[in-house]
């Protein structure tokens, strides 16, 4: 008798490969959900190989265009950066895999979801948390979390026998010695041989961005237009290639990006779970509009709300890296975000050369600098003898801290 449905987030891999096949063992109906978020990957054989393990029915979703202008270009425009270095291309693609899964689940009337994310990482953080948001009644099926499971598989050479013994292909070598996550914001590559974090990350194992030897000598340059903090346009002043809706256009910063060697990340972070790892990030596309998108509110956007929203674009980051993108915290703060990026239009020129994205030339209809303030060559626009007192008023404080600090030292002499 079966114990129910359960949808499965199914990569093809020796993991889910094992985990479907075991689900199935243990009298569950398994939908294996494939969500397409732009890695490279043969879907078709993915599909094909978990009908023959057994799968009841497969779903392959194509998510990218809904990634790239609900998930990625939300996070962006907040400028969203975890711990400062790391520009989330993994935490952001969860949310959406989560989305679309309980979506299945509540279509094929399945009371199990399932996943196959290790116990020490930050996926199944992110993916249970969406889950039980989207669909509080839910069911969460874990096998590395489940005593049956461990008990069955103690490490990879149980896997493998147990993939040799049910006759499922496995394409697991040595070539790679490291974890790979793959979407179409970035690829990710951790453990293995990356887990001593003095080792240096040999050049074979970028793989998103081209091999710096192949670098171009001469830099190349592209106009982003922006409207509302988000990139509407991309125009190669090359050779006059024009880009525009949001799949289109990311994909191509992608492959500008992957030609200059843009991106490359190497850092050790901060797991939500409380466990430093090392990640390598490959983030073409992304690292191209993350600095074109901040040099244009350097033009466009007023100084305190600057302020305030870089303040609170941490902790926009940080709740999209712990997991919390479908929380009443995120949602009030991105209404804040889309708010503070009203006025966020204009194109930015940017020179794309030897693994940098750097903005030489901005413009904007709504642009808040004004040249005769600015100007050290003009008067206009401003009296200077204004700043005397305004320089005074912010003394106040100074000069009163100065005294009392001088009396106090005064006070403590006369006492020895």
């Amino acid at each position: 008798m079966s114990k129910g449905k359960i949808v499965l987030a199914y990569s093809g891999g020796l993991d889910t490969s094992i985990i479907l096949k075991w689900f199935i063992e243990e009298g569950y109906e398994v939908i294996a959900y494939i969500a397409d978020v732009g890695q490279e990957e043969d879907f078709e054989a993915a599909k094909e190989k978990a009908l023959k393990i057994g799968a009841a029915k497969v779903y392959i979703e194509d998510l990218r265009e809904e990634f790239v202008r609900d998930y990625i270009f939300p996070a962006f425009k907040s400028q969203a950066v975890y711990e400062g270095r790391y520009l989330l291309g993994t935490s952001v693609a969860r949310p959406i895999i989560s989305k679309r899964q309980i979506e299945i689940a509540e279509k094929e009337g399945a009371e199990f979801v399932g996943h196959g994310a290790t116990g020490k990482g930050n996926d199944q953080v992110r993916f249970e948390l969406s889950y039980y948001a989207l669909k509080p009644d839910v069911t969460v099926l874990a096998p590395w979390k489940m005593d049956s499971f461990l008990n069955q598989f103690k490490g990879r050479s149980d896997m493998l026998n147990y993939a040799d013994q049910h006759g499922i292909p496995v394409t697991a070598t040595h070539k790679k010695p490291y974890s790979e996550d793959d979407n179409l914001l970035h690829i990710s590559h951790e453990a293995g041989i990356l887990e001593d974090p003095n080792a240096i990350c040999e050049e074979d194992v970028y793989s998103r961005t081209s091999k710096m030897s192949e670098w171009p000598n001469t830099p190349e340059m592209i106009e982003i237009t922006f409207k509302d903090g988000v990139p509407v346009k991309v125009v190669n002043k090359d050779d006059g290639t024009q880009k525009t809706g949001a799949l289109d256009l990311f994909m191509y910063l992608n492959e500008l990006g992957t030609r200059h060697g843009i991106g490359r990340l190497d850092m050790v972070e901060n797991r939500f779970v409380g466990i430093k790892s090392r990640g390598v990030y490959e983030t073409p596309g992304g690292a191209i509009l993350h600095n074109a998108h901040r040099d244009l509110e350097g033009l466009t956007m007023d100084r305190e709300t600057m302020r305030i929203r870089d303040m609170l674009s941490t902790e926009v980051a940080r709740l999209i890296y712990n997991g919390f993108w479908f929380s009443p915290e995120f949602e009030a703060l991105m209404a804040f975000m889309d708010k503070a990026q009203e006025m966020i239009d204009g194109t930015v020129t940017v020179q794309l050369y030897k693994g940098v994205a750097y903005p030489v030339a901005r413009t904007s209809p709504v642009a808040l600098y004004d040249p005769l303030q600015s100007s050290m060559d003009e008067e206009g626009g401003y009296d200077q003898k204004d700043a005397e007192g305004f320089i005074k008023i912010n003394a106040v404080r100074l000069r009163n801290h100065a005294l009392i600090t001088k009396k106090a030292k005064s006070g403590n002499k006369k006492a020895a």
